[in-house]
């Protein structure tokens, strides 16, 4: 990452973790991926946009690898996804190889709208529900 990626990445994330997150994850509507923390083993939850498509949930994380969430899932796949209110449980897979940017154009028009604008390493994540 560059010493510019590096700036941006640390910006937006201190925005989203203190203010945006907090406010996100009281929303009824908004979608939340929860993964299990790589060294502390507890539920950690973050807000996502994302759409359902059939038994996957697709989603772009603006940060790739360096997101904590994708770290996570990277440790465990195992995740759950609030989805409607409703929790599914489901295999998180990692796809570098997809277009994230076309992936994009498939999901929620806002979400993708900043995850463009703020988003430097984009990376797919599909999430196979299992239930």
């Amino acid at each position: 990452m560059s010493r510019a990626q590096e700036t941006r990445h640390r910006i937006v994330t201190t925005f989203q973790r203190r203010v945006a997150n907090p406010v996100s994850l009281r929303m009824p509507g908004q979608v939340i991926i929860e993964t299990t923390g790589r060294t502390s083993g507890l539920a950690r939850r973050t807000p996502v946009g994302g759409r359902r498509v059939g038994d996957s949930f697709w989603l772009v994380s603006e940060f790739g690898l360096a997101s904590q969430y994708v770290r996570n899932i990277q440790a465990d796949p195992r995740v759950r996804v609030r989805l409607r209110g409703r929790w599914h449980h489901g295999v998180a897979h990692l796809l570098p190889e997809d277009d994230a940017r076309a992936r994009l154009k498939a999901l929620p028009r806002y979400n993708s709208a900043a995850v463009r604008v703020f988003g430097t390493q984009l990376l797919t994540v599909r999430v196979d529900l299992t239930d």
